[in-house]
């Protein structure tokens, strides 16, 4: 009885995990859509309202609404046509519980301002997120460090 139920507890948390996981993959392919089309509503809403965006790169933290307001620009000309943006995000580690996930990563972020040369950057960062409600929502953005193209192709 005892090996059942231990049976029983293993499978329904790799089925948890499993789910978790396709969620998980979903809300990064859902972020990357919402930068490359300029759906700023769609990405803020992605964000837990207390969520935090920490840069390592300058040192400082701030809450994710000051971020966003920040970024509403690039979304905005991204939807007019006047910029283009996408981002693409590549993992190292995944820590992924039914309704908690812990990821570490690169992300690259390319844009091009209208008339402008086109520019990358690749970013090491971390993201902390929950499920509430049957919504997947960042809670923390660690944005650690510049990584290189080496880097980032190491995670293929």
């Amino acid at each position: 009885m005892r090996t059942l139920l231990l049976s029983l507890f293993f499978f329904s948390s790799l089925v948890a995990q499993t789910n978790a996981v396709v969620e998980i993959e979903a809300f990064w392919i859902e972020a990357e859509r919402q930068v490359t089309e300029g759906d700023y509503e769609a990405y803020a809403a992605s964000f837990h309202r207390e969520c935090i965006l920490v840069n390592g790169i300058s040192g400082n933290s701030i809450p994710i609404q000051v971020a966003l307001d920040g970024w509403k620009e690039g979304f905005d000309n991204t939807k007019a046509g006047s910029m283009s943006a996408s981002v693409e995000f590549r993992f190292s580690e995944s820590a992924l519980g039914e309704s908690t996930a812990h990821q570490t990563g690169i992300f690259l972020y390319k844009w091009q301002n209208e008339g402008e040369e086109p520019q990358e950057v690749y970013i090491h960062f971390e993201a902390l997120l929950t499920k509430l409600s049957g919504e997947w929502l960042m809670l923390m953005e660690y944005q650690k460090a510049i990584a290189t193209i080496k880097e980032w192709d190491a995670l293929l």
